[in-house]
């Protein structure tokens, strides 16, 4: 893993433009958040990312894709998140989900998460979003 600081923005852009092609974020929406304190970025090099922050006892994963599937790669950078975020003291963690994507449903159950609640209509194609969370520690 590495760790990824406001110089990486280019890269991290380019890698969730490549996950996320329907909505990705550009290199000033990733350096402008890598600069707030609390947040954190890990890069996979076999091809994935993700983006947490951290806030007093509570952390949250803002974004996590991989480029290639059934590899691994979703679950060691969701566990890396995971230790990353209670060595910096958060005692639990939170993401969002889109309802119909059962893959990534199915990586974050077998990581312990579960639901917490539903933001409906939340994506610009009228998704639910389902919040999800695991206790750390």
């Amino acid at each position: 893993m590495v760790r990824a600081g406001p110089a990486h923005a280019q890269a991290l852009a380019a890698l969730h433009g490549e996950v996320f092609a329907h909505e990705p974020w550009d290199a000033a929406s990733f350096a402008a958040l890598l600069a707030q304190p609390g947040v954190h970025g890990l890069i996979d090099p076999r091809g994935g990312f993700v983006l947490l922050r951290v806030a007093a006892d509570e952390a949250e994963i803002l974004t996590i894709g991989v480029t290639r599937r059934r590899e691994g790669i979703g679950r060691s950078l969701l566990a890396a998140a995971l230790a990353h975020a209670g060595a910096a003291g958060a005692t639990a963690m939170f993401l969002e989900v889109a309802a119909e994507n059962a893959a990534a449903r199915g990586l974050y159950a077998a990581a312990g998460f579960s639901e917490v609640g539903r933001r409906r209509g939340y994506y610009a194609d009228g998704g639910d979003a389902l919040l999800l969370r695991r206790e750390l520690g």
